[in-house]
Parts: structure tokens; C-alpha cells; sequence
């Protein structure tokens, strides 16, 4: 049997998050995965943590996914994703690592979004 790629692989990780059974994306994390949010300088260690973390994330509906941007390279997958569950919403940047067919590592980026700046308002269009 093949390997699957580094890109289904994540592709089928976003799958999974859409089916709000977190526990089922334990079956693309490798058992040594690490999951990093640099701006709040945190580290979630194994499948299990990063599952029970998203199932006890407060929400107040289901949470839908829809990927905006992916590119893929050999071992590397990066996506930008819009999530909500209709009440929160974001669009994080994640930077994947796969291995053998498993996430071995994947770093996030939840940016906050923020007012134009009136000093480039001559310049800019609002994105709809």
C-alpha cells in the first residue's frame, strides 16, 4: 500500500476537525506529535492532548472549517483555514509537518484582526 501524500494527509486532518469527533483526527497524528502556538508560547504534547484540548474548547455551536489556501511541498503542508461555529470566528495559519503518513509536528498562527490605518486609506480597498 502507498504512502499517502503530505497534502491528503492534511487535507483529511481539516476533514476530520469538520466532523467535530476530535478524537478522530488521532488516526493522522503520528504518536510523537507536537502542536506549537508561538504567541502564546505553548506546547501540546501527543495525539491525545491535542484531541481532549479541542474537545473541551468552549463553543457555542458546531465548528465548520473551510480551507482557503493550501500549498504543499514534499514534507510540508501550510494552510490558511476560516473556521466558526457561527458565534467565534478565526483564519490560522498552520504550518504541518508530515511524516510516513502522519502529522508530526504542526505550528499555528491565530492572527487578530485589526482596523485599517487612516494613513493608507488613499491607497486601499476594503476586502469584501
Amino acid at each position: 500500500m502507498s504512502e499517502q501524500s503530505a497534502e491528503s494527509v492534511v487535507r483529511e486532518f481539516w476533514r476530520l476537525m469538520a466532523t467535530n469527533d476530535f478524537r478522530s483526527v488521532k488516526s493522522v497524528l503520528a504518536p510523537e506529535f507536537i502542536m506549537e502556538w508561538p504567541q502564546s508560547g505553548e506546547r501540546i504534547r501527543g495525539p491525545e492532548r491535542f484531541c481532549q484540548m479541542n474537545a473541551e474548547y468552549p463553543t457555542t455551536a458546531r465548528w465548520r472549517f473551510h480551507i482557503n489556501r493550501l500549498v504543499a511541498s514534499g514534507e510540508s503542508v501550510v494552510t490558511q483555514v476560516s473556521l466558526t461555529d457561527g458565534t467565534q470566528t478565526a483564519e490560522p495559519i498552520s504550518f504541518f509537518t508530515v511524516h510516513a503518513g502522519k502529522i508530526v509536528k504542526l505550528v499555528e498562527y491565530w492572527p487578530e484582526p485589526f482596523a485599517p490605518a487612516e494613513n493608507r486609506r488613499h491607497l486601499v480597498e476594503p476586502i469584501a
